[in-house]
């Protein structure tokens, strides 16, 4: 009797299909580096001008910096972890990958940096009073929607602000109800907590990607860190939330996809782990067999 799942497992391959979910969350992970980048490219354009210069490309790009270093990092991973046999990370290659590893994390920590200079750019404020709000509608002034969203002022917007308390970010013509200011500001915050979790989660992971071509990670050491990064995902799962209903939909898209490529990227470490296991104790078997 012919049985159809076993034709179509024939034709559809487990593994491949797989490979193809996997890469297909890399790619839009890296389509949303371009969207950032859109959305740093605006926000700048209000709270810099034509005033973004390498001291301060950092703060008004953190979030493109961010993700692309991300981006890369993360592809770092699945070659070490997935791609490339033990044996040929050595020489050259290695040194060529811990170069590139080092440019990446030198810009996460700026881009963390980043994020810590614009949770202090909303923190410092200024009174802003004025009659009529709706006089400044056509003017240089904008207005805060969002913490990255920053546009001019309309007629919506005026009637919006009219008869609440105002303040001006200091330093910049943009302003905002002290509500919007608040949310912007909580915004920040969970960005550096994001951020530093993440920080975090890769220096495990770097920790365990060592020791296993050292031959050092056993069994306790990746459940210790199961339990440990179980915590920090965690962590994370609630920024994506909190971005679900207080941020906008990109972040909360985002950061879902860098949950599930770090998914993957475990995968690969505990199966890299598994099939160094089987290799060994085969060898061992195979040196005992041939003692007797």
């Amino acid at each position: 009797m012919n049985d159809p799942t076993h034709h179509l497992t024939k034709l559809v391959n487990p593994h491949l299909v797989f490979r193809l979910f996997k890469y297909t969350v890399y790619c839009l992970l890296t389509y949303n580096a371009l969207l950032f980048f859109q959305e740093d490219f605006a926000a700048s354009a209000e709270t810099f001008g034509d005033a973004v210069t390498w001291r301060n490309v950092v703060e008004a790009y953190s979030a493109t910096i961010d993700t692309s270093a991300w981006i890369v990092l993360l592809l770092l991973f699945e070659l070490e972890t997935a791609v490339i046999p033990d044996e040929a990370l050595q020489g050259k290659l290695k040194w060529v990958l811990s170069g590139v590893r080092g440019v990446c994390y030198f810009f996460i920590v700026y881009a963390f940096y980043g994020y810590c200079l614009k949770y202090l750019v909303f923190t410092d404020l200024l009174p802003f009073t004025i009659a009529d709000v709706c006089s400044l509608v056509g003017s240089e002034v904008n207005f805060v929607a969002d913490l990255d969203v920053y546009p001019p002022i309309d007629s919506v917007a005026c009637a919006a602000m009219q008869g609440q308390e105002l303040v001006r970010i200091a330093g910049t013509e943009i302003i905002g109800t002290r509500d919007a200011i608040d949310a912007a500001v909580k915004l920040s915050i969970i960005d550096m907590i994001n951020a530093s979790t993440w920080l975090v989660i890769v220096v495990m992971l770097e920790g365990e990607v060592w020791m296993q071509l050292k031959g050092m990670l056993t069994d306790r050491l990746i459940l210790a860190g199961k339990y440990v990064k179980g915590i920090l995902y965690s962590i994370l799962l609630f920024c994506a939330v909190y971005w679900g209903f207080k941020g906008d939909f990109l972040d909360f898209w985002d950061a879902f996809l860098w949950l599930v490529a770090f998914v993957f990227i475990e995968m690969n470490i505990f199966q890299w782990h598994e099939e160094i296991e089987e290799a060994q104790q085969l060898t061992h078997t195979t040196e005992k067999n041939q003692d007797f």
